[in-house]
């Protein structure tokens, strides 16, 4: 569920800016779906299954805009009405605006899951300029745990010379035991293509320019940017989430699982 073309947040590394998805000036101009409530409510009623509803993957559902338009809010309150389960992903705290209709939508299943890529507060600015910061992200997981609705972090992508050290994974881990998370899902890279690359590059030779080059000599106009930490960096990871108690994948939505006990 899509519910804006576009994104405020302005992270330099963001997928959705590749021609694929045919959104122009991604970064300025965030286009609102104003009739999405409306066939939301339409088609919800209309399907025999309940699968999970997901939004986060194409834009933030809680980018600035949606402090006037209240449009996630909205879809929210319709998908609760038909209770179906939902997804969010988000970089922002406004979700707590929401927690009283996620705590209702929680009795059949919600998931709020912040994507978290480091937790240096200077690096965060760079990378993730018009982003709510990390620390925020945190408290808003610990107060969503508190109400009985799963979180967890989305650890990716890991930005190879900038955030793919174990120091920075095992930062991010510890905090994430901290404020209660109870999943992490990780990949130990990034994807860059057509114009995301080109602007994801020109972005790090402004603000790191001895690494552009090391960007272009490595990956070329590959697809896939793998960190060369990868295999060190996933042994650390599942060492320190099965430390921690923490899933390394999100709990699933079971139709099935009504929560009765058996009648024998």
């Amino acid at each position: 569920m899509n519910l804006y073309r576009g994104c405020s947040h302005r992270c330099i590394y963001c997928d959705s800016r590749s021609e694929c998805y045919g959104i122009d000036n991604f970064d300025g101009e965030i286009l609102v779906k104003e009739n999405a409530i409306d066939l939301l409510g339409e088609r919800l009623p209309r399907l025999r299954i309940r699968g999970t509803i997901g939004t986060g993957s194409m834009n933030d559902p809680y980018q600035h805009i949606e402090k006037k338009t209240c449009l996630t809010r909205r879809a929210l309150e319709v998908i609760a009405s038909n209770h179906f389960p939902v997804h969010v992903i988000t970089k922002s705290d406004l979700v707590l605006r929401d927690i009283d209709i996620l705590e209702r939508i929680a009795r059949i299943y919600a998931a709020v899951t912040f994507t978290v890529t480091t937790v240096n507060e200077s690096l965060e600015v760079s990378i993730e300029p018009c982003s709510p910061p990390a620390a925020a992200r945190f408290e808003a997981m610990k107060l969503l745990s508190e109400r009985g609705i799963h979180v967890g972090i989305t650890l990716m992508p890991v930005l190879p010379y900038l955030t793919d050290s174990v120091e920075n994974i095992s930062s991010i881990i510890d905090e994430a035991a901290r404020f209660g998370a109870e999943y992490i899902i990780a990949s130990f890279g990034v994807t860059l293509r057509d114009r995301q690359r080109d602007y994801f590059l020109e972005k790090v030779e402004n603000m790191f320019p001895e690494l552009a080059g090391k960007y272009r000599q490595q990956f070329g106009s590959s697809y896939l940017c793998g960190s060369r930490n990868t295999p060190q960096l996933e042994a650390v990871f599942k060492e320190k989430c099965l430390e921690e108690g923490i899933s390394t994948s999100i709990p699933v939505y079971d139709p099935l699982d009504t929560g009765q006990l058996s009648l024998f």
